[in-house]
């Protein structure tokens, strides 16, 4: 249980804002999110119409965003020409926070595709150290999320353990993905509710929820494709039930429906978070204490 309440950049229900929802997000009706997330790979050094467009909307709602390319596990060295670019990216358009996937996605190469990283002590170093040099180059803390993974490599601990030692040793905080951990509870068979109890969920900067693919019984593979499943928005709401209501967002990257349906999804989150600040008074008051967006 939290002992106070907490800070966050943002609140409320967000969104992944997608090229695609460029257009249909134009007209949303007020209140319909609170806060969207870009992708800034996708938009950095992007100007023209999609650049004022772009502009349209992060001087209109508040920004967070989710990179793909930092690829923090990676023994190559870190892209500092990049992360100079994406402090340039993230001051200009006064994006509220930044996050990165827990794994790596390159080696003298991309590899397009996250990943894991072995979970060793050796490792827990490596990345930490890599994560303070970002933040130390990006002038802010980060998030790093935790990933979806579909084999184990070397492990010398548990998936919780590492994450838990590497934002210890980072002093960074956590995206919190609730649909990784159901995909990875069914995956590697474990209990998602003791796995979310074990995080220092005091770290959580926001939340993703997302849908995934069933690739047979014992193997789900994480899409971002599908609807949100009853699974996953129970583990929300024992994540607000037991540690408050924090900022959570819908990632809908293929297969996305008419903007209607979209945020009527956006808005099952609004609901899960207004019933437990209605019955959990110590939400309630540190809702009420938070940065208002």
């Amino acid at each position: 249980m939290n002992s106070g309440p907490r800070q966050f950049v943002v609140e409320g229900a967000g969104l992944g804002l997608r090229r695609a929802l460029m257009g249909p997000l134009r007209d949303a009706g007020a209140g319909s999110f609170d806060f969207l997330e870009l992708v800034p790979e996708n938009w950095i050094n992007v100007g023209g119409r999609l650049g004022r467009q772009l502009r349209a909307y992060t001087e209109r709602f508040p920004f967070v965003s989710h990179g793909l390319s930092l690829s923090i596990g990676a023994p190559s060295p870190l892209d500092e020409t990049f992360l100079i670019k994406l402090k340039r990216f993230l001051d200009e358009h006064q994006i509220r926070a930044y996050s990165e996937h827990l794994s790596y996605c390159s080696d003298d190469g991309h590899l397009y595709d996250l990943m894991p990283i072995p979970f060793t002590e050796a490792a827990v170093r490596h990345v930490a150290a890599r994560i303070r040099r970002v933040q130390d180059v990006l002038g802010r803390r980060i998030a790093m999320e935790n990933v979806s993974f579909y084999t184990m490599v070397g492990a010398e601990m548990s998936e919780l353990e590492f994450i838990r030692a590497v934002l210890l040793q980072a002093d960074c905080d956590l995206l919190l993905d609730l649909n990784n951990i159901y995909v990875n509870s069914v995956n590697h068979r474990y209990d998602p509710v003791a796995f979310l109890r074990g995080l220092p969920l005091e770290r959580v900067a926001y939340c993703h929820i997302a849908g995934h693919y069933n690739e047979a019984s014992d193997l789900i593979v994480d899409t971002h494709a599908a609807d949100v499943i009853p699974p996953v928005w129970s583990l929300l709401e024992t994540a607000y039930s037991e540690f408050g209501v924090m900022p959570t967002l819908l990632e809908r990257d293929f297969n996305i429906p008419p903007v209607p349906e979209l945020l009527a999804e956006v808005d099952q989150i609004r609901q899960r978070q207004q019933r437990t600040l209605q019955t959990r008074p110590l939400a309630q008051a540190g809702e009420s204490a938070r940065v208002r967006a």
